[in-house]
C-alpha cells in the first residue's frame, strides 16, 4: 500500500504545480504536461495496470520526470519548480523502490 500512497501524494503535487503554473504564468504547457503525466501515474496507482507492470511503468515515469525537472533546474537555476520537483521525483522513486 505504501508505494501507491507515495504515488498519490506525488500526483497531487504534480497536478498542483501544473495548476499553479497555469494560474500564475498562464502556462497552458504546465497544465497539459502535469496532467499528461498524472493520468498514467494515477492509472498505475489505482491498480488498473497489473501490479508488476504498473510499478515498472510508474517508476519509469518518475525517472523521466526526475530527469526532466533536473535538466530544467540546471538550465534555469531556479529552485521553483524545477529543483523542488526534482527532489520530489527522486524521493518518490527511491521510497517506492525501498518500500516495495
Amino acid at each position: 500500500m505504501a508505494p501507491q500512497l507515495i504515488l498519490w501524494v506525488y500526483i497531487v503535487l504534480l497536478v498542483a504545480g501544473g495548476l499553479i503554473g497555469f494560474l500564475k504564468a498562464k502556462s497552458k504547457a504546465s497544465l497539459i504536461a502535469s496532467l499528461s503525466f498524472a493520468v498514467p501515474l494515477a492509472i498505475c496507482a489505482a491498480g488498473v495496470v497489473p501490479s508488476g507492470g504498473g510499478n515498472l511503468v510508474a517508476n519509469i515515469l518518475l525517472a523521466v520526470l526526475a530527469a526532466f525537472f533536473g535538466m530544467r533546474f540546471a538550465k534555469t537555476k531556479a529552485f521553483m519548480p524545477g529543483g523542488l520537483m526534482t527532489i520530489a521525483s527522486v524521493v518518490a522513486l527511491v521510497l517506492r523502490l525501498v518500500l516495495k
